[in-house]
């Protein structure tokens, strides 16, 4: 029969205090044999000659009587006095005895006080190293993952709009853990992992929290960086102990958000190698994957934004072989996600959720969320009784072109310049087809560096363009340059951001969309971005698969094609001079415009506004 380790222990405790309490008796036993006794006496006992032997140093004597004591002892031990004060004493008759001042309890708080004082200073050096690691030294090794129970989570798909897509393959979950044994009847099993992938902001980690809370079951939440810390092991350490903690309490669900933290291909950079923390870690990771039966009721999920840096370990059958995407709503969807937002708000009746869709293409659930706050935020401010569609329009330009800068002033020149570049960009916007109308045009600094800016607004969601869409965008780009130039018959560096742009879409037109005719189509570079987030990944340079004489045609296709879009631009602007100095000047007294006196503007002029794109 195995013995219980904690009963062992429990025994040896019981040894250790019965033999400790033998030693006690010996010592209490061993002193009650020895007799303290005045000096007098000891000095009268050897007068006597009642004493047989003693042991003398520097402050006792110890020794031993012929005959024993009243109280039956034989040892005796005495504390010495001067021999000179001790004659004084004996003439006079006085009893008396040796008294040696006691420097026990000093000596010993010079010793424990530095030793506490050491081991003070210690402890809350290692409490604060290890404030960050779980709760100290002695927890550095667990998981610091939160447990939702059913009744915490408070999120059910009721709460998630705009991703129904991803909802349905997450349903699937949910029946599972409620239901097990109808998913095992074929023999089939449920995915081990479960991959959230989405730009950031879509609500992937609220799309997790409604799969537990749908299921009912406790929810695991950690972060891929809290698995990571400054001692080798660590990592490893505490994805043992959250999956040895989810299976207690299965059926469960563990999510890890921004799995990239953890999950980055092994070997990258020039430092990467198999005894990096990192990858200690996911590797653990891998194992845990693939010890654990799916059967038991424990669900892994996971979230990510870029998954082209994830391990291909992870991403194989039996890990995660199930990827959820989770993208950027539709219209129907940003719809569905502002009417959950909107219940929480006091509304006019102009507010239509429909319209505001409309203005937001791009638009994560996130950003809508910020959206509604910053309109309730607006009407608060002026001291609203409800939120109106004006607010909701505020609050886009705001997030879209930053807080106004109503104390930086331009001088005449300047504003004169910002006014004509302004509406440059907005009448070649109205006079190409297919184009997103001009929605609003302004010379009210925002942001850190736009002295002006005008709106566009798309009326559908674009997911693709041609040629001819491409070239007009870049013409819309240029209107800004193009009127300085037609006006002043100068270049100014507020054009830099417009060039930036009109050039990468010039330089993809040549090297990634195949539309140079010279070049034919090939698709010369990689596109180094994430396909999920529009900005570039940092970290080396882009690569190279062409030749010089390749990259000098490349360079001389991108001038050609930048330099026709400038040439039609002032071509659009020179035929529309006339309402441009006129606009312009609308624009420097009422410094706003928006999209219904512009077309007043235009149809004064004679001149005619393309037609918008069809929705």
């Amino acid at each position: 029969m195995p013995v219980n380790k904690h009963f062992r222990f429990n025994v040896w405790y019981w040894v250790a205090a019965i033999a400790g309490l033998l030693i006690l008796q010996y010592v209490l036993a061993a002193t009650q044999q020895v007799a303290h006794i005045p000096y007098s006496d000891f000095e009268r006992y050897l007068s006597e000659g009642k004493v047989a032997e003693v042991a003398v140093s520097d402050r006792f004597i110890e020794g031993k009587l012929k005959e024993a004591l009243p109280g039956g002892q034989t040892r005796f031990m005495t504390t010495r006095v001067e021999p000179d004060f001790a004659a004084q004493l004996q003439r006079h008759g006085v009893r008396f005895t040796g008294e040696i001042e006691s420097t026990f309890l000093r000596d010993l708080l010079s010793w424990l006080l530095p030793m506490a004082l050491f081991i003070g200073v210690w402890i809350f050096l290692l409490r604060r190293a290890g404030a960050g690691m779980g709760g100290g030294l002695m927890q550095i090794g667990k998981s610091k993952a939160k447990i939702y129970v059913e009744a915490n989570t408070g999120v059910t798909f009721d709460d998630v709009a705009g991703v129904d897509e991803a909802k349905a393959e997450l349903q699937e979950i949910v029946d599972f853990l409620k239901d097990r044994e109808r998913y095992g009847r074929l023999g089939g099993r449920l995915p081990k992992g479960v991959l959230l992938v989405g730009p950031p902001g879509t609500g992937k980690t609220l799309l997790a929290k409604a799969v537990a809370g749908e299921a009912k079951v406790p929810f695991f939440s950690i972060s891929g960086s809290e698995f990571v810390e400054m001692f080798v092991g660590v990592g490893a350490a505490r994805v043992r102990d959250l999956f040895e903690q989810a299976r207690a309490k299965a059926p469960a669900i563990i999510f890890i958000d921004e799995l990239d933290a953890l999950g980055r291909v092994r070997g990258m950079g020039p430092f990467g190698g198999g005894h990096d923390e990192k990858e200690q870690t996911l590797n653990q990771l891998l194992v845990e994957l693939d010890g654990f039966d799916s059967s038991a009721g424990l669900v892994l999920l996971a979230a990510t934004n870029r998954p082209e840096i994830l391990d291909p370990a992870l991403l194989r059958a039996g890990r995660f072989d199930r990827q959820v995407l989770v993208d950027r709503p539709d219209k129907q969807g940003r719809i569905q996600i502002l009417k959950v937002h909107l219940k929480k708000a006091k509304l006019a009746t102009d507010v239509d959720p429909e319209k505001v869709a409309a203005l937001t293409p791009g638009f994560t659930g996130a950003d809508l969320a910020n959206l509604v706050n910053e309109a309730t935020l607006l009407a608060t401010r002026r001291h609203a009784d409800a939120v109106t569609m004006e607010d909701f329009n505020n609050a886009i330009e705001r997030i879209i072109a930053g807080l106004e800068k109503r104390n930086r002033l331009l001088n005449p020149r300047e504003r004169e310049i910002v006014a004509h570049h302004e509406m440059g960009h907005a009448l070649v916007a109205m006079a190409l087809p297919g184009v997103d109308p001009v929605h609003k045009v302004s010379i009210i600094p925002r942001g850190i560096g736009a002295l002006g800016y005008t709106i566009q607004r798309p009326t559908e969601d674009r997911f693709l363009m041609t040629r001819e869409e491409l070239q007009d965008k870049m013409a819309v780009l240029l209107g800004g340059r193009a009127a300085e130039w037609i006006i002043f018959r100068h270049l100014s560096t507020g054009a830099a951001d417009d060039l930036a742009k009109v050039t990468d879409i010039a330089r993809a037109m040549v090297t990634r969309y195949g539309m140079s005719e010279k070049l034919g189509n090939v698709a010369l570079e990689k596109d180094q971005r994430s396909y999920l987030t529009p900005n570039p990944l940092m970290g080396g340079p882009r690569e190279r698969e062409f030749s010089d004489e390749t990259a000098a045609t490349i360079d001389a296709e991108v001038q050609h094609i930048v330099d026709g879009a400038f040439d039609r631009t002032v071509a659009i602007l020179t035929d529309r001079r006339q309402l441009l100095e006129r606009a312009a000047r609308v624009l420097l007294e009422k410094e706003t415009l928006d999209e219904s006196e512009l077309r007043a503007l235009a149809a004064s002029e004679g001149k005619p506004v393309a037609a918008e794109a069809a929705s």
